[in-house]
């Protein structure tokens, strides 16, 4: 039997719709007027659109007139891969998510070390190789782990070569401060559901000097750069998120400091590894294993004790499928088997971190309990 309140730790997948958000969305409903009309309703609708690009600009340092309105991550990272002019060879990190690899065609992917960070060095060799245009999409958080890239490195380096850079920054947004012209990437993916947003809404930030080539064609929307009525509701509760996201960008770190004590503690009970916890992470994340017990398992028996936590990245129609993100670390399928990620949120509570470490205390002496008594009748 679930608790009576249900903790949910699977931001990283969501997370719940903030209330300003919930109120934007609301009220825009209420707006009859296309965007693209010039009477006083279709004006109306317009200020909604354009405020709410000042929002997102704003959120990741970037000028309004560089953001595109898309439909998620997913459409902003398509656009973003395929609407740049074609290039002779696509890099992209070996932990990325899978709206990129699926996208980018002959991939030369970038390795990464133990903690999962790029390696550098091996990306100067790959830039240096070969004298032909290249496309580079490094992420700036990664979604199971955590763990921070170093884009500015990256497109320092990628620059130096005559290359274009792409970072998908979907679980980055809204919990670490971002500078979209220091990092100098040339795109970003943002994705409203995972700052408190509504879902089936996003953007692509472009440098304002890069054309793009729409994928949607039709009207003259966003500029020329994605055909389509613009999802007014939609948009108005990104902006909205965007600005409580950016407002409350310093409480963010508590999180942190409740991550690292379930961390310590489930360390001290049962040497459960962590996952890039030698590499700066976001502060509401851990990629942890339970010895011994599979994620799957994991995951069902979190599930029956009310709190939902998960077992990798949300893409897979409930899948529980072997870590990509942890082999390209070079981790042992067998532990990586074993691996949950636990994603905190911006309605977290101290609580709610409490509850899960009983939780896996819980779960994991169970298992022990179970294996002694098969290893017990198997032993004569």
């Amino acid at each position: 039997m679930g608790m009576e309140n249900p903790v949910y730790l699977d931001h990283n997948a969501t997370t719940a719709v903030r209330p300003e958000a919930r109120d934007a969305v609301a009220l825009a409903l209420a707006v009859t007027g296309n965007p693209s009309s010039v009477h006083g309703s279709g004006r109306t609708a317009r200020r909604l659109v354009e405020d709410a690009r000042d929002a997102v600009a704003a959120l990741v340092g970037a000028e309004p007139a560089c953001v595109v309105f898309t439909s998620g991550g997913t459409e902003a990272n398509d656009l973003a891969l395929r609407g740049v002019a074609k290039r002779a060879r696509n890099l992209c990190s070996a932990v990325e998510h899978d709206s990129v690899l699926s996208v980018m065609d002959a991939i030369v992917e970038i390795p990464v070390d133990g903690d999962g960070v790029v390696d550098l060095d091996a990306l100067e060799a790959l830039l240096a190789g070969e004298d032909t245009p290249a496309l580079v999409s490094v992420m700036l958080a990664n979604n199971e782990t955590g763990v921070l890239q170093p884009v500015a490195e990256v497109a320092a380096l990628a620059h130096e070569h005559g290359a274009l850079v792409h970072c998908d920054a979907v679980q980055a947004a809204g919990k670490m401060a971002i500078d979209f012209r220091a990092l100098g990437c040339d795109l970003m993916s943002l994705s409203a559901h995972k700052i408190g947003g509504p879902p089936g809404v996003g953007a692509l930030v472009v440098a304002d000097d890069l054309a793009l080539i729409p994928l949607l064609r039709g009207g003259g929307q966003e500029r020329g750069r994605r055909a389509g009525t613009e999802n007014v509701p939609g948009i108005a509760g990104f902006a909205a998120a965007a600005r409580a996201a950016l407002e409350s960008l310093s409480d963010f770190a508590r999180l942190g400091r409740w991550r690292d004590r379930i961390e310590d503690r489930l360390g001290q009970h049962a040497s459960s590894r962590v996952f890039g916890f030698g590499a700066p992470r976001l502060a509401n994340t851990s990629c942890l294993t339970m010895p011994g017990v599979e994620a799957e398992t994991q995951v069902i028996q979190f599930d029956l004790a009310g709190i939902a936590v998960s077992a990798g990245a949300a893409c897979s129609s409930g899948k529980v499928e072997p870590s990509r993100v942890l082999a390209a670390m070079g981790v042992d399928a067998n532990e990586a088997a074993t691996a949950i990620r636990v994603s905190l949120g911006w309605n977290t509570t101290e609580d709610d971190a409490d509850k899960f470490v009983e939780a896996w205390i819980q779960v994991h002496g169970q298992a022990d309990v179970h294996a002694q008594a098969y290893a017990g009748a198997h032993a004569a």
